[in-house]
């Protein structure tokens, strides 16, 4: 989401990395503070909680990033001062009437108040769910107004001045109704949350199945960060409470991992990300074609690299989400399965990532102390591993899917080269093959281009972490979804006029290619 996944994953590794080298149990008396070695790695760890500590505002500021059809930069500080505007009218709100909407105002914010302190302004604890929701208010406003013609008197106020003029204005219905709904959803939220957290492992399961089944809408953002980053799980999060709880673990190896942070259960979509992975990934090439097989594993290797290194499982998921739906429900129950099977052998921690997150969160700082029950725990993800091939490449054959290399026939796609595009610049034509990665996302993006009925058949683009969304005029103009893969691209969504080409973690610079390309063709 707005690449969060990528910059977590960071931010994570910086956690992770500065708890294990400040714990004492483990670096002795260079650990402890005042000693140059704690002092500087503390610096680094705290810098590293910038992220968790701030969420509202950073997803507030990110939604525009990919929403807003123009000016995005203007749109994410436009978006940034709607919601100050909207706490603060929310906080005064409270202050004044709280009981007349169940709310005690006088209690101190946190875990459990239905309050929570943002930017120093005391208000509801509404968490990423409220700052997306105003936040894209926000950015429907811009894109709405922000080219509004004012009459030359009131130029002034023209642009992101107008936009806040409305926003601001705006806000105070939105605040009303804030106040009045939101504790009742805080209590329907809180019952949900309250029942996966009292099932044990089945509740471990149901978490790790909508989390995955979710993907598609991108809804499942809203399943794990409260209990991530929120008060859902533990208070203060469960990544928060886990780097805490951390040394500790550390320093005795007697303690049982599920007994002293039963919450981390619900960090367990990592085992999915890893093993499941590595699983649909052999079972697609051993279901390949022969004479597709290279093919397959060319696209294969670095799409399963991702997922299981950093935890980036859209490009691997949406090779088959869409081709076989069922497919991917049965991925999002073996995948609960295995979450299960790992709670039972009483495996807790920062599991969401992939392996990268999971070494310097756990098997790093915890090997020494809790070496035996990870490894066990690896075998089970393996012997899970081939649960998938075999599960697979029995529903695949047995139900002739057509996933990838498995397709009719070959799409023929009349590619476009570097050396067109100089030609339509007037210069001189280059080699036909790509010479470098940024002449590839060229080529990329003009390919994009052609498929989508080209610079006439646009009307905006924005992207995702791994998906360039482009809006067209004509749907019908846009070329098949096998057209889209053949060019190099992962998948196609198509909703509506909204079309999304699942490009993969090199997206941004594509985009900045195709808009480029856009750019240029309107000055034909």
């Amino acid at each position: 989401m707005f690449g969060w996944d990528r910059k977590s994953t960071f931010s994570g590794i910086v956690v992770g990395l500065g708890t294990l080298f400040t714990t004492e149990a483990i670096f002795g008396e260079m650990a402890t503070a005042g000693h140059l070695w704690f002092d500087c790695w503390n610096v680094l760890l705290q810098g590293g909680w910038t992220l968790f500590n701030q969420m509202p505002l950073l997803f507030c500021v990110a939604l525009p990033i990919s929403l807003a059809n123009k000016q995005n930069a203007r749109c994410c500080m436009e978006a940034l001062a709607i919601y100050l505007t909207f706490n603060y009218f929310v906080s005064t709100i409270l202050g004044q009437w709280g009981p007349v909407f169940g709310v005690d105002y006088s209690v101190e914010a946190g875990s459990g108040t239905g309050l929570a302190t943002i930017a120093s302004i005391k208000t509801l604890d509404m968490g990423i769910m409220g700052a997306l929701i105003i936040s894209g208010i926000a950015t429907m406003l811009h894109n709405k107004f922000f080219d509004t013609e004012l009459p030359e008197w009131l130029g002034v106020f023209s642009g992101s001045v107008f936009i806040y003029m409305i926003g601001f204005f705006v806000m105070v219905p939105v605040a009303l109704i804030a106040c009045l709904v939101w504790p009742h959803v805080q209590a329907a939220i809180s019952a949900f949350q309250g029942f996966i957290l009292s099932a044990g492992t089945f509740g471990v399961g149901v978490f790790a199945f909508f989390e995955r089944v979710l993907i598609p809408t991108g809804l499942h953002h809203f399943i794990y960060t409260p209990f991530y980053y929120d008060n859902a799980a533990v208070n203060g999060g469960i990544f928060a409470a886990w780097a805490n709880i951390l040394p500790q673990l550390a320093a005795d190896p007697s303690i049982a991992l599920k007994d002293a942070a039963p919450w981390a259960a619900y960090t367990c979509p990592g085992w999915t990300k890893v093993f499941g992975s590595l699983g649909v990934a052999i079972a697609f090439y051993m279901t390949a074609k022969p004479e597709r097989k290279q093919r397959v594993k060319a696209l294969l290797i670095p799409v399963t690299l991702t997922a299981m290194l950093c935890g980036i499982t859209e490009p691997l998921d949406f090779t088959f989400l869409f081709i076989a739906p069922g497919l991917f429900v049965v991925h999002c129950v073996l995948g609960a399965l295995g979450c299960m099977a790992q709670n039972l052998l009483g495996v807790v921690g920062i599991f969401d990532g992939g392996i990268i997150s999971m070494l310097s969160w756990d098997w790093l700082p915890l090997w020494a102390a809790h070496g035996l029950q990870y490894a066990i725990s690896i075998l089970v993800g393996l012997c899970f591993t081939a649960l998938w091939v075999v599960v697979f490449r029995f529903l695949i054959v047995k139900f002739d899917f057509k996933t990838p290399g498995r397709e009719d026939d070959d799409v023929e796609v009349e590619l476009k080269s570097k050396a067109d595009y100089k030609q339509k610049q007037g210069g001189a034509a280059g080699k036909s093959v790509a010479q470098s990665k940024d002449d590839e996302r060229l080529v990329l993006a003009e390919n994009i281009l052609d498929l989508l009925g080209g610079t006439d058949n646009i009307i905006d683009v924005t992207n995702c972490a791994t998906r360039l969304r482009v809006n067209v005029k004509d749907k019908s103009v846009v070329a098949p979804e096998a057209s889209f893969k053949a060019i190099g691209t992962h998948g196609l969504v198509v909703q509506g006029q909204s079309i999304q080409v699942i490009v993969g973690l090199s997206v941004p610079q594509v985009r900045e290619k195709f808009e480029s390309l856009l750019k240029f063709e309107s000055l034909l």
